[in-house]
């Protein structure tokens, strides 16, 4: 067995042991295996106004309960599980407190989802996503998409007027509003993939792997796995729909 798989094996077993005796022990070992994992998540989420070390304890509140609610006889991966249930609390934490103008729950959702969309959208049409594209992926309206981009400003009531540093430069929220960093979102996302992937039946995992690796396109890939183009094409519309399930914990 290899060093990896005999470690995830070791772990695996301790929460099968921590969940028939509930020891607190194995517990706060758990906790402290994955504690890199709600580190990195909530390093996610900084660029949002809020001090790191409110984000990191909120992380480690999410990993409490991920190791506490996780279930050995599911077929899921605890990381998986972990990354859906911290993101969860965090998203929580700022939309419950740290939103400074009263803005609809949808709304504050939407805005949340948007970051992630984003970096997906891009990195599958190869191009910044046009608001009609977010608007479907999303399964909302175009107005809905644009009313979620424009209260990003709402986490902090800074004035409209407030300028940088730099004061040849338009005001600090003008050039801000709504905008997500795109290439931070997708490199992020990056730490997880090997742990979806690793989740997938064969072939889908190495389609995935042809498309978004070696950049194949869907009618090589067909040759290559000795299946229809067609059949290319639904597999990873199914495949890259869980993987996207699975992020966002639905």
């Amino acid at each position: 067995m290899a060093p990896r798989d005999a470690e995830r094996a070791a772990l695996f077993a301790k929460f099968v042991e921590f969940r028939a005796t509930g020891d607190r022990k194995l517990r706060n070992e758990l906790i402290e295996a994955h504690r890199s994992l709600a580190t990195h998540l909530a390093r996610r989420f900084t660029n949002r106004g809020e001090p790191f070390d409110d984000l990191l304890q909120v992380a480690q509140l999410g990993m409490l309960k991920a190791v506490e609610r996780f279930d050995t006889d599911r077929n899921l991966e605890f990381s998986t599980f972990a990354t859906a249930t911290i993101e969860g609390e965090l998203k929580r934490h700022f939309r419950d407190r740290t939103w400074s103008v009263r803005v609809p729950r949808r709304a504050q959702e939407l805005h949340l989802r948007l970051g992630t969309t984003i970096g997906e959208l891009s990195q599958r049409l190869g191009h910044a996503p046009t608001i009609p594209e977010l608007a479907e992926e999303l399964g909302v309206s175009d107005d809905e998409v644009l009313q979620a981009m424009e209260v990003g400003g709402a986490y902090r009531s800074a004035s409209l007027e407030a300028k940088s540093a730099d004061s040849r430069e338009a005001p600090v929220l003008e050039r801000t509003l709504g905008r997500t960093d795109v290439g931070f979102d997708a490199a992020e996302h990056r730490v997880l993939v090997d742990e979806l992937l690793s989740s997938l039946p064969e072939r889908e995992r190495r389609i995935v792997e042809l498309r978004f690796y070696q950049e194949m396109t869907q009618t090589e890939i067909a040759e290559h796995v000795g299946i229809s183009q067609m059949h290319v094409s639904r597999l990873l519309s199914r495949t890259l729909a869980e993987l996207r399930s699975r992020l966002q914990g639905v």
